[in-house]
């Protein structure tokens, strides 16, 4: 058997696995991941679907773990391309519904639960119940061919969790007793010592922020994390004030969530965005996307008074109960900032207990490890240093080094009942760009022009030229953009047309009548005399027009 994972791996993001057997595939998660800041005008980043659709005949089925965007968002993409069954417990596939509406894509949605079993081609899966910051997420027990694979999904080991639901350690012990070939566990918090906070630790500082507030209460939070927001309702109404909700996402997953049960909102609780107006502030609670500071999102707006309903007052109470995502520190931190600019008084995870992960520090993934102890183990989610880390800790409960494969993505795992080792195989796995309506039509050498003219502007050279003699009949001129303010610089535009007539005429004596090589000609010799000149290097752009 092969396993492949094809994203998710020296990343936070896109997470998708692929195990293969004879000619049956199960697909693991499809998760999308959002652009660093190298990526310029990039949307979203997706996983390289060219071996899945290469290998359609053979897939039989895909299996979600939960529902975060980091594993399920590229489906519309994936499905635009394959048609196959998705299942997935009742959240995670309403949230994956609404992703396919806007995206016009019908799905074959098969709902399970957890302590079910399904079979997918030769592959038996037992769903079980596991605790993360979104309900209904899941651990898989997968029987193969050629042994049992556990795969974690994303967790963190809650003795309280706010459904009160936590996980079936005494399955997981019966599961390990009885054999395990590989175990795949989340790695995104393998470098944390200790153990990760309970929700129930957000609930009582929440408590005590509303008990001593007159202050209207403005909440962000990840519109994902309903069992949080099931938290800042059922605080709401102890104290007496009143949920307006704002922001798309939050209106669509509140909405789904409560549809299907998992939010439970006393009647005459919610009252419109558009007409809390209405509200004295001490009995008003506002609950928002964009505590990552996203510059669309709702609280964003608020900051920068671009907000149709909410403006941001003297002495608003501004809650972000969320950890920044790594490379959103600073948009984060700008939104604190404007908020304070406007007299609110912010509280964010630097300061109280608002945010608690919904992933497994050490202390925890070495549970998991003694529980399952597998045979063989490759750590998953995260970037290279939570992987090593995670597979530190394994080592120091007894694993031995040589049973521990950390992959990368597109690199290939082959299982045996006796044997686990990496292929010299690999598969394409680089990142997909989705920009705008295109997706992959941006690659990296677009995303390198896009860096350079970030750095340093652009140079546009016009002439016109007879073809037939090389003579200039009108031009040079060159136009800046982003590299200089030509007015101000007149000096060395000018002596630029200079350098550039010179190099033309040196063309035409030479008999040079090839355009290609007269823009690489003149390209060459403007990149020097710019570079000479200003320690620059902008992006040239020569254009001739044939006379």
């Amino acid at each position: 058997m092969r396993l492949i994972p094809l994203g998710g791996l020296n990343e936070v993001g896109k997470n998708i696995t692929i195990l293969e057997y004879q000619n049956d595939i199960l697909i693991i998660d499809c998760g999308m991941s959002f652009p660093d800041d190298e990526m310029y005008g990039i949307d979203i980043v997706l996983p390289d679907f060219a071996y899945l659709v290469k290998n359609r005949q053979k897939i039989r089925g895909m299996i979600l773990t939960h529902g975060h965007e980091d594993h399920i968002g590229a489906i519309p993409y994936l499905l635009k391309e394959i048609n196959l069954p998705v299942y997935g417990t009742r959240l995670t596939l309403g949230l994956v519904e609404n992703k396919l509406k806007e995206h016009g894509v019908k799905g074959n949605l098969k709902t399970i639960k957890a302590g079910d079993f399904v079979k997918i081609g030769p592959f038996q899966i037992e769903a079980i119940r596991t605790t993360h910051s979104i309900a209904d997420s899941l651990c898989l027990a997968i029987d193969t061919p050629v042994g049992k694979i556990f795969h974690t999904g994303d967790f963190k080991i809650d003795y309280t969790p706010v459904d009160g639901e936590p996980i079936n350690f005494q399955r997981l012990a019966e599961i390990g007793r009885d054999g395990v070939l590989l175990l795949m566990a989340d790695s995104t918090n393998a470098e944390r010592k200790g153990y990760t906070a309970s929700e129930k630790v957000v609930g009582m500082t929440l408590e005590n922020i509303f008990r001593g507030s007159e202050a209207r209460i403005i909440i962000a939070s990840f519109s994902s994390n309903v069992h949080r927001v099931q938290r800042i309702i059922d605080t709401a109404v102890m104290f007496g004030r009143k949920v307006a909700v704002s922001g798309r996402s939050m209106v669509n997953v509140l909405t789904l969530a409560v549809e299907l049960g998992y939010v439970k909102i006393p009647a005459g609780t919610m009252v419109d965005v558009n007409k809390i107006k209405s509200f004295p502030n001490k009995e008003l609670v506002i609950i928002t996307t964009g505590s990552q500071g996203e510059p669309m999102s709702a609280l964003s707006r608020m900051a920068n008074n671009d907000h149709k309903a909410v403006q941001i007052q003297k002495g608003d109470m501004v809650i972000l109960s969320s950890s920044p995502i790594p490379g959103n520190e600073r948009t984060v931190s700008n939104v604190v900032n404007k908020l304070f600019e406007k007299g609110a008084d912010v509280i964010y995870s630097d300061i109280a207990d608002i945010h608690v992960s919904g992933h497994a520090c050490a202390e925890e993934l070495k549970l998991i490890q003694a529980l399952i102890r597998p045979k063989y183990f490759m750590p998953v989610h995260g970037e290279y240093r939570h992987l090593h880390q995670h597979a530190v800790i394994a080592e120091s409960l007894g694993m031995k080094s040589e049973n521990v494969f950390i992959l990368e993505n597109g690199q290939v795992l082959n299982l045996s009942k006796n044997r686990v080792n990496i292929s010299r195989e690999e598969v394409p796995a680089a990142p997909v760009f989705v920009d705008g309506l295109g997706v992959g039509d941006v690659g990296n050498i677009v995303l390198r022009d896009r860096r350079l003219l970030s750095e340093s502007g652009l140079i546009i050279v016009v002439a016109s030229i007879e073809k037939s003699s090389g003579t200039i009949i009108a031009g040079p001129d060159i136009i800046s953009r982003g590299f200089v303010y030509v007015r101000e610089n007149e000096d060395l535009i000018e002596s630029a047309r200079d350098a550039v007539v010179q190099r033309l005429e040196k063309c035409r004596r030479e008999g040079t009548r090839d355009w290609s090589a007269m823009k690489n000609a003149i390209r060459d010799e403007l990149r020097d005399f710019i570079y000479l000149k200003t320690r620059r290097s902008p992006v040239i752009l020569p254009i001739f027009m044939e006379v």
